[in-house]
């Protein structure tokens, strides 16, 4: 595992992978499922997993913490990098630090979450949790409620912040104030579209960002990084012609759940078994798999013409 992050070309090298993992029915951690699927990812050209609400960190118990992240840090190849997560709640964080703050991971990103807080308090939590890993986190915005763009600001110069998964899903991407201050409050190279594949083109071209996070390319990362690179070299109307190719896929995760429908598409297209969800989350119904299947095997067989 690669054991250090410090750049915005490090995290825009390669699309940040979020994907699923994979348990037993007995919801032990799969441990071949889920190496299958980062071999999949590697040999797409994909070098950084970030594992968080489509891998249900946040269900994940303290008792088994320690095992998973050692497990992720083992199975992938020596450049890959691992970004688990934290929290959303301070008793979680406060017992999963002093776990990550004894391993090799360079950050961990924060789960977010409305309930039971005050912005204040989630700023004191989010101190703490730096402090005592000793290396800034990645924050993750999904609602303006979240955390005010000049706390954000603040946090970011004062170190804590290594990077903004910025994930708030807006009807016309285009048209988003929020995420207009937060380039203005700490530039682009400090955020990450962080939705997949469907507002990265909007993202890259009228905010300037220069990476994304991917769910879909838990299915096909060859496809995936051939879009990053596409953004990355301005050929917008290429990278519309190639998120097309994902759309079946995300038009089924948007209306069923993103982590759902993922999870259901990595065993269907048979890159590895991925099992039952832990709850409190759950497998999609029998009547919703078909539709998925389909969309899956047809985006992996995409990723194997890419590759061929």
């Amino acid at each position: 595992m690669r054991e250090s992050l410090s750049s915005p070309a490090e995290w825009q090298s390669s699309v940040i992978s979020v994907p699923p993992l994979a348990r037993n029915e007995d919801l032990d951690l799969a441990l071949e499922p889920n190496r299958a699927l980062i071999r999949h990812l590697e040999s797409g050209g994909i070098d950084i997993i970030m594992c968080g609400g489509n891998a249900n960190f946040y269900n994940i118990s303290i008792s088994e913490y320690e095992d998973v992240v050692d497990f992720l840090a083992d199975a992938v190849a020596p450049g890959t990098l691992v970004i688990p997560s934290i929290g959303p709640e301070f008793g979680r964080i406060r017992d999963q630090v002093p776990i990550l703050a004894r391993k090799r991971f360079p950050t961990a990103m924060l789960l977010p979450t409305i309930a039971n807080m005050t912005q204040d308090g989630l700023e004191q939590a989010i101190r703490w949790a730096v402090d005592g890993l000793g290396m800034p986190i990645v924050l993750y915005i999904k609602d303006e409620r979240y955390l005010d763009v000049d706390r954000i600001g603040r946090l970011e110069r004062d170190g804590c912040v290594l990077f903004v998964k910025y994930a708030i899903v807006r009807e016309d991407p285009s048209v988003d104030d929020y995420l207009t201050r937060l380039v203005d409050e700490i530039g682009i190279d400090k955020i990450v579209s962080g939705i997949g594949e469907r507002p990265a083109p909007v993202h890259f071209r009228d905010f300037g960002l220069r990476a994304f996070t991917t769910g879909s390319g838990s299915v096909a990362p060859a496809n995936s990084m051939r879009l990053l690179r596409t953004l990355q070299a301005g050929d917008f109307a290429k990278a519309d012609e190639i998120w097309t190719t994902f759309k079946p896929l995300e038009d089924l995760r948007d209306a069923h759940g993103p982590a759902y429908v993922l999870h259901e598409a990595v065993t269907a297209a048979g890159i590895g078994d991925m099992g039952p969800m832990l709850p409190l989350m759950h497998r999609l119904p029998p009547d919703l798999r078909a539709p998925v299947g389909e969309a899956a095997r047809a985006l992996f067989a995409i990723e194997q013409d890419i590759r061929a």
